[in-house]
């Protein structure tokens, strides 16, 4: 078991766990949501998409984020999983990100919306 991201205790006042595939998906939102330049130690980590939530939509933006999601999740996460499809479509005034990857571990297809800046 994996402590749960962000931290939190759960029900009986102890450190919450996750378990590895949470752990992984919480990982793919770091990776995600992180803007390079933000962690001291790792300038490159992370691909900035909470910067995009106010950002206008275009199609050069989508095909942006859908390359330096695929890139940024490859480079920090390939040993853990294999990016099967990631695609990103705008919707009116939202961008929405879907992920579809397989665990390096089990095998076990694993899938991720993000619309608007909020994980689902």
């Amino acid at each position: 078991m994996n402590v749960d991201f962000p931290y939190h205790v759960d029900a009986c006042g102890r450190t919450a766990q996750v378990d590895h595939a949470g752990h992984v998906r919480d990982m793919v939102e770091q990776v995600l949501f992180t803007t390079p330049g933000e962690r001291v130690n790792r300038p490159d980590f992370g691909c900035g998409l909470l910067n995009l939530v106010f950002a206008g939509n275009s199609p050069e933006l989508t095909t942006t984020v859908e390359m330096t999601a695929h890139a940024a999740l490859q480079q920090w996460l390939g040993d853990l999983l294999t990016v099967e499809s990631l695609t990103v479509s705008s919707a009116e005034s939202t961008l929405v990100v879907q992920v579809t990857y397989a665990l390096a571990a089990t095998g076990e297809s694993q899938s991720l919306t993000i619309r608007g800046g909020t994980p689902s």
